[in-house]
């Protein structure tokens, strides 16, 4: 009997099926085995460690200083008020921390190759401890308004301008790049990508750090930073759980409460950290916020194991490094002391406790409850196991340091500098155009004032707002004059801005946070009287085009770095086309029951 061709192919197509659907079963059994025999090194680990070395592996610690071991005396003074320790070899010496957090406050990050030295220097100070481990280095690199490391690294735009250039691609190179010049430096977990939703026009801490308004679209985000990031060898971190987008007030200064159903929390909330989870995050930030929809007890979600545990841990089944918001902001201080917080943080679920106030206190209370028995030493090893396995799915355990080489090769270079202008090219929104005002031409645009808020520079800048889009102006051939006016600007400062503009041929002036109370609506009104083509650019939040509805030309950049200024002036000036889309609604200022712009409203040329 003879097998026909058709048969024969048949078979082997069947086979070669089977093969393949049995290959994913047969990798999966492997790398089950591999992770079997990874946690067993990993239990051997934490089996010599002391309960004083295994406290002080859950705490990730601040600590003045662009060096290890010989920080300037301002530094040495300030550990010494608020840690009780010179340098940060001296803390990992004295409390065995498993984690050091950088500040540009604590002058931890001044340029790429102090940074790197000050990673080698704090892994040196702990690997040669006895049973010394690596420690994981972090910061909150978001890019845009929050960003720890400055220029000469490469900055992108900030979270709602991904937002409103609405690409998947774009959010994900924004994390790769970014990781690959954070781990350049040593730097292994980055507290971003922030996956609040923000519903609140009013919301002063999350704002513009937020991707935008709709949930699925915020969630398609995160999940594109989270492979980027964690693609180029960074942890991220998801934040704030279970989100910070609907409130009023800041966590930083007070308790907020959010007073979302569960429905709603599961509608409007969770589809991103579920996005981030799916996407294989590292690492989820907890928020100091009360959900008494979540947990009617009324702690903060840092300190509730019905949200963390029942949640996060069991719903969502996520068993990755959940690491607390800053145990110094009020939020999470407001109903217990900075003794209780830590070990509640702990029986809650967190594994890694973030920059206490006073780490004596904390690391003690740690220490105590699990010598008293409210603690088992069980739950620290479990905690323990999931930081020290991620520290070393990101290398940490093999080889911590990194090389001056890898710093050159990596930050702030130009194809990294190129690729971040051509995202925010792409991101910054025209929100009114009337009479087609824009673009501005050279030839009868040539004079330019350039006036309008100066608030304080994050980092990714190299002046103030004013400064930096008039250098751009005159890159392009325009002949700016700048006028600082501030966010709050004299009755004689707009005198001397009116006039100004009676010798310009336009206006370009830069909003920041405007309320109808505000003294910039003033000063952008009384431009507009004198009869000279008025540009305004809101620099951080767009819903203050709803304060100012006369002004004929209006651009939304979401942030006052440079990366997104200098795009917004090539865009002003016609070099490319606004492609970015509203990724928030802006209410009418008078009726803000209804929609002026609705989310994806964006003009162009």
């Amino acid at each position: 009997m003879h097998t026909s061709r058709r048969t024969l192919l048949a078979a082997t197509a069947g086979a070669a099926a089977a093969v393949a659907g049995a290959a994913p079963a047969l990798a999966g059994t492997a790398k089950h085995e591999d992770d079997k025999r990874e946690d067993k090194r990993l239990r051997a680990l934490i089996s010599r460690m002391t309960l004083e070395e295994k406290v002080g592996q859950l705490f990730v610690m601040r600590v003045y200083g662009h060096s290890a071991t010989a920080p300037d005396q301002a530094d040495i003074d300030a550990n010494l008020a608020e840690i009780g320790v010179r340098t940060a070899a001296e803390l990992i010496a004295k409390y065995r921390v498993g984690g050091i957090i950088y500040f540009g406050w604590a002058h931890n990050t001044r340029e790429p190759h102090q940074i790197a030295d000050l990673s080698n220097g704090i892994q040196k100070a702990s690997l040669d401890l006895p049973r010394g481990l690596p420690v994981l280095i972090s910061t909150d690199q978001e890019h845009g308004i929050v960003a720890r490391v400055g220029t000469p690294a490469t900055l992108f735009p900030g979270a709602m301008a991904l937002g409103a250039g609405g690409s998947r691609t774009d959010a994900r190179t924004a994390g790769r790049i970014g990781g690959a010049e954070l781990r350049a430096m040593g730097i292994l977990q980055d507290y971003a990508p922030v996956a609040d939703v923000n519903v609140n026009p009013a919301n002063p801490v999350i704002g513009v750090r937020s991707f935008g308004a709709d949930p699925q679209a915020v969630a398609d985000l995160v999940a594109a930073q989270v492979k980027g990031y964690q693609g180029a060898g960074v942890a991220a971190t998801s934040k704030h759980f279970p989100g910070h987008g609907d409130t009023e007030t800041d966590s930083h200064y007070g308790f907020p409460v959010i007073e979302h159903t569960e429905a709603q929390w599961a509608e409007l909330d969770a589809p991103p950290f579920r996005a981030a989870i799916a996407a294989g995050i590292d690492s989820i930030m907890t928020a100091h916020i009360m959900v008494p929809a979540l947990d009617p007890a009324g702690d903060p979600a840092t300190l509730s194991r019905p949200i963390l545990t029942g949640i996060l841990r069991e719903r969502l089944g996520y068993d990755g490094v959940v690491v607390t918001d800053s145990l110094g902001m009020e939020g999470v201080r407001t109903k217990y002391g900075d003794d209780r917080v830590p070990v509640l943080a702990l029986k809650a679920g967190v594994d890694q406790l973030l920059n206490p106030p006073k780490l004596d206190i904390a690391w003690n209370a740690v220490l105590q409850a699990v010598r008293g028995g409210e603690l088992t030493e069980a739950r620290l090893d479990e905690s323990i196991l999931r930081v020290l396995r991620l520290k070393a799915k990101l290398g940490l355990l093999k080889d911590p340091y990194v090389t001056a080489r890898g710093v050159d090769r990596t930050v702030g270079v130009p194809a990294h500098l190129k690729a971040a202008d051509r995202v925010a090219e792409r991101t910054t929104t025209l929100l009114v155009n009337s009479g087609g005002l824009l673009p501005l031409s050279r030839r009868t645009h040539t004079k330019v004032l350039v006036v309008g808020a100066d608030p304080a520079s994050p980092s990714g800048t190299t002046g103030p707002p004013t400064t930096v889009l008039a250098n751009a102006l005159t890159e392009l051939g325009f002949t700016p004059t700048v006028l600082s006016t501030g966010t709050a600007p004299s009755a004689a400062t707009v005198a001397k801005a009116v006039a100004a503009a009676q010798e310009a041929d336009a206006v370009l002036v830069g909003t920041y946070n405007v309320t109808a109370a505000s003294a910039q609506r003033t000063l952008v009104n009384q431009l507009l009287a004198t009869g000279r083509p008025v540009v305004a650019l809101a620099i951080r939040n767009p819903y203050d085009v709803a304060q100012l509805p006369d002004v004929k030309a209006y651009l939304a950049s979401y942030s006052w770095t440079d990366v997104e200024l200098r795009a917004a002036v090539r865009v002003l000036a016609g070099r490319v086309g606004p492609r970015g889309r509203l990724p928030v609604p802006v209410q009418r200022a008078d009726d803000p029951a209804r929609v002026l712009y609705p989310v994806g409203h964006g003009l162009t040329y």
